[in-house]
């Protein structure tokens, strides 16, 4: 995969815009949140990766279904419906009360009633979305190139999930701390999460967290161009010092998680590689320290190949 096709884009080159996107993102997902019917660990209020932005899926709705999507090119929030009608919401800079407004006004001109908590959540401080005039900025430039790095992460990050045959989150985007992800679980139950996520109540992370995990993805936050990560839950004896790929990564006691820097994966020989050996070694440091059932859990995504 040529290191062109994962591009360069500096956390402060663009940290207005990402804020913004964030709250933006925060809008749309609890707008899911408010009539998708709970999945475990919160799985069915989260975007992915479309090939023109993010999208929300299909969402039920009465006898019928919508969706919503970040198109990142015509720089266009979509709102469709299943009853053929549809309203767009224009992505450029301005603030999130002035989003907001507008997202509400076209849902309800779809005839979608929707009433959604109004503030962000995992972030401090939360300003109510109708009175958020402090996050105001879009560079459609940088928008795009978050996406790109989305693209990449998504699909090396798909291809990881392949391997496993236990249960396994989709590779999907938690709107509350901005991050892809992709969690793989060891079947076994966890000790309740204690919370501590601003502006959170504490029983959402103790669902998101009520089995044994491995969990990793990629953050616009870590480093100069944002971090991939990789957490256990709880954390084995011995995960922090375990052997891990590439040399760029290590562990954050501070953050209690693996993390690699991007601009490390961008400017790798091969950049594919350097996430794939970062994904495999540390769920081993979690899957062999935390002593889950290995031979059960994983399989070969190329087992039938030979019959095709």
């Amino acid at each position: 995969m040529s290191r062109t096709m994962w591009p360069q884009l500096r956390v402060a080159d663009w940290t207005e815009t990402r804020d913004t996107l964030h709250m933006w993102t925060q809008i749309v997902g609890k707008i899911r949140l408010a009539h998708a019917p709970l999945v475990n660990h919160w799985w069915q209020v989260t975007l992915y990766v479309s090939p023109r932005g993010l999208t929300t899926s299909a969402i039920p709705y009465r006898a019928g279904v919508f969706d919503i999507e970040f198109d990142l090119f015509d720089h266009l929030l979509r709102i469709r419906s299943s009853n053929g009608t549809h309203r767009t919401v224009a992505l450029e800079s301005r603030p999130v009360a002035d989003f907001y407004r507008e997202t509400m006004q076209a849902l309800g001109e779809l005839g979608i009633e929707t009433r959604i908590q109004p503030h962000p959540n995992e972030v401090a401080p939360a300003i109510p979305f109708d009175e958020d005039r402090q996050h105001a900025s879009y560079d459609p430039n940088a928008a795009q190139l978050f996406w790109r790095q989305l693209l990449q992460a998504n699909r090396v990050l798909g291809e990881f999930r392949s391997h496993f045959v236990g249960k396994v989150s989709p590779v999907h985007f938690f709107w509350g701390a901005m991050d892809l992800a992709c969690t793989r679980f060891s079947g076994r139950t966890a000790p309740p999460h204690p919370g501590g996520a601003p502006n959170c109540g504490d029983w959402v992370m103790v669902e998101g967290y009520s089995h044994e995990l491995s969990s990793c993805g990629f953050w616009p936050g870590g480093g100069e161009e944002g971090a991939f990560y990789s957490y256990a839950y709880p954390e084995p004896d011995g995960f922090a010092d375990h052997p891990i790929s590439p040399v760029d990564a290590s562990y954050s006691p501070d953050l209690g998680q693996f993390l690699l820097p991007y601009e490390r994966v961008r400017t790798a020989a091969d950049p594919d590689r350097a996430v794939a050996d970062f994904l495999r070694t540390t769920y081993e440091a979690a899957a062999e320290h935390g002593d889950w059932n290995r031979a059960a859990l994983e399989e070969d995504p190329n087992r039938w190949q030979k019959h095709r």
